[in-house]
């Protein structure tokens, strides 16, 4: 773990991978929530945590460089279920790559539950873990100039729906009606780190 100070109020803290940028978001969110660490915001990213808004930075730095962090606890949580039609124009590539059908590419990917290691890109895009090391896809080599908003795509080790019409170069593999963002709704995520997400098909 390392720590590095952003600001005079911030911690950025390093980790070695996901799975424990994970564990320090659940952890210090458990904190944040028993009273024992004050902080404004706590926002994961792929291999590290930023906390803003702290009294204390180094004091927090030295605490956390010392400490083990614990894995991050099962999911007793509510499952928030994507309806999704697997029909991306990438769906044969991706089968393809996987050394599969298409059937099974959506066989796989509805029958995994997914958790949102963290938020991105674009208001209410969360990159969605559970899916097997050896089901990994390369980005396109040539991104798309537009995106459908709720198309369903993969990209490393990332499940990913895009909340709105943008620039991508995932690999598209279905489609969902669901809203990802919303104003009007509060929260305006549908996804936050830590959500438990399975994908149901539809047709």
């Amino acid at each position: 773990m390392r720590t590095l100070p952003v600001g005079d109020r911030a911690l950025l803290v390093e980790v070695a991978s996901g799975e424990e940028a994970q564990a320090l978001h659940a952890e210090l969110v458990r904190r944040r929530a028993e009273g024992s660490l004050s902080v404004r915001e706590i926002v994961p990213a792929a291999r590290t945590v930023l906390l803003d808004g702290l009294a204390d930075p180094a004091r927090l730095a030295a605490e956390l460089t010392a400490s083990e962090v614990p894995p991050a606890p099962p999911h007793a949580r509510e499952v928030i279920e994507l309806p999704v039609r697997y029909d991306g124009p990438d769906l044969t590539d991706v089968a393809a790559h996987w050394g599969v059908s298409p059937e099974e590419v959506a066989r796989v990917h509805a029958g995994t539950e997914f958790t949102v290691a963290f938020c991105g890109f674009t208001p209410g895009f969360g990159y969605l873990t559970g899916l097997p090391a050896r089901y990994d896809v390369p980005r396109r080599a040539t991104p798309r100039t537009a995106v459908p908003a709720g198309s369903v795509g993969l990209a490393g080790p990332y499940t990913g729906v895009y909340p709105r019409s943008s620039p991508g170069g995932w690999q598209l593999i279905g489609t969902t009606d669901a809203v990802l963002w919303d104003h009007a709704r509060v929260p305006a995520a549908l996804l936050s780190p830590g959500t438990c997400v399975r994908f149901v098909r539809s047709t």
